[in-house]
């Protein structure tokens, strides 16, 4: 996207503002939320192109508040202001409408401050034309499938009571696979907001290196309790379930959170495991529906003990709780995981028997209230003796508690950490993900 076109979409943004806020009733409330991107998709398959183009798209959400009720519209945002203003003043009469009928909501927000941001992260990603020949320069000959995301995200929020956010940044993604003739997989991912071409070619040579191992003969273990290494990857995806009804602060106040027990202080993770948000990457907004922004970082989990929940202004309402800038689904938007004293080198040496786990999938909760995980092995996964990988493994199915792999039973967690984006696509684009070390574990119990 050009400046001046980044420019005329701020400015639309900003007028759209200040006519609500000419229009609206003394009694009425409002916020505005923008979602908007110009973004390329291209989609490889057997290392050919099969669908490529550009991609312009924006939304409003327009919520109306008055007499301690709400309602919500989402329509298009072009950046045209005749044609913007139109769809909102519509989208305002229809809410006006709408609201007598509602019931009245107890622990409604109202926005209120006047917290103003404005950030823009500029990046270097790849030329539309050079997408194409660089990523597969490296993957010819391979069966390379994958799509690659790139371009500009903006989100933007503006409101009643003076409070405006202003977020754009350049970004890219790509989420590929490697499949051996045997048609097993290895995965990976690539992201960032400058196109790195050594790192990608180290991406690439380790997927190439593991889809060698991948041509070994298949070895069937019985379930039971192994020694396991979780790359990055894998850890970030059981980093992932604890916004799923875990460290949210209504869960806690509910009963329904993995973490109640650590919360109350009757049991604690490893003192190696720390857990924070930290928004000092710069990769995601820090403001929120309401427009209130988190702090740069905010520990939950210090060497084993949840020092902090993450708490939205409702919950805050609802249990007298002090409000942290949460998101209203309170879930992590910034997750980091500390890194441990386990060199790259030490990984295979130290794991000596047991298994090295690439990626994890169909996760869910078995027993959420004593922190039990279950889900799959995936794609690159293998059996290592004497610290030396002998064969990939069959899927395994998993079941295990948080309470151990990140508790007694962590080993260690490795020195580097690696960026595991968000790649979603639903409804627009996905910012962020999680920075993560590998992790060994001792005794991860395997049921199928």
């Amino acid at each position: 996207m050009k400046i001046e076109e980044l420019s005329a979409l701020e400015v639309s943004f900003n007028r759209l503002i200040e006519s609500l806020l000419i229009k609206k009733a003394e009694n009425e409330q409002f916020t505005v939320r923008l979602s908007s991107e110009i973004s390329q998709f291209t989609r490889f398959n057997h290392a050919k192109v099969r669908q490529t183009g550009c991609v312009a798209d924006g939304w409003i959400e327009l919520t109306l508040m008055k007499d301690q009720r709400n309602s919500v519209r989402q329509f298009p945002f072009t950046g045209n202001w005749e044609v913007d203003w139109q769809l909102a003043y519509t989208a305002l009469q229809e809410l006006r409408e709408e609201l007598i009928l509602l019931p009245i909501d107890p622990y409604l927000v109202l926005p209120s401050g006047n917290n103003t941001s404005r950030e823009i992260h500029s990046g270097n990603l790849l030329a539309a034309e050079a997408v194409v020949p660089t990523v597969l320069e490296l993957v010819a000959g391979l069966d390379f499938t994958g799509i690659y995301a790139g371009g500009i995200v903006i989100k933007a929020y503006g409101d009643s009571s003076g409070q405006k956010h202003w977020f754009a940044t350049d970004s890219f993604t790509l989420d590929y696979s490697l499949f051996s003739p045997s048609e097993q997989a290895v995965k990976g991912t690539f992201a960032g907001t400058n196109w790195d071409e050594s790192a990608y070619i180290a991406k690439i040579s380790e997927g190439k290196k593991q889809l060698e191992l991948l041509a070994r003969p298949v070895k069937e273990l019985p379930r039971g309790q192994y020694k396991t290494y979780f790359a990055p990857a894998a850890v970030a995806d059981l980093l992932l379930m604890l916004s799923w009804g875990a460290v949210s602060e209504a869960d806690i106040q509910q009963g329904n959170s993995a973490l109640a027990a650590l919360s109350r202080q009757e049991k604690q993770l490893s003192p190696r495991f720390s857990l924070k948000e930290n928004f000092q990457r710069g990769l995601v907004p820090r403001f929120n529906e309401l427009g209130e922004i988190a702090a740069p970082e905010l520990p939950v989990i210090e060497k084993g003990h949840l020092v902090n929940t993450l708490v939205n202004s409702r919950t805050a309402k609802e249990y007298q709780k002090i409000a942290n800038g949460a998101n209203g689904s309170e879930t992590l938007r910034a997750p980091e995981v500390s890194p441990g004293n386990l060199e790259f080198e030490q990984i295979l040496p130290n794991l000596d028997t047991g298994l090295y786990v690439s990626n994890l999938h169909y996760l869910n909760w078995s027993d959420r209230h004593t922190g039990r995980i279950t889900g799959m092995t995936r794609y690159a996964c293998f059996w290592v003796e004497n610290g030396e990988i002998i064969a990939p493994i069959e899927n395994l199915r998993f079941d295990e508690s948080l309470y151990r792999f990140w508790g007694e039973n962590l080993i260690d967690l490795t020195t580097f950490q690696e960026f595991i984006p968000e790649v979603g696509t639903y409804e627009s684009r996905q910012l962020g993900g999680s920075l993560v070390p590998g992790m060994l574990v001792e005794d991860f119990t395997y049921t199928l």
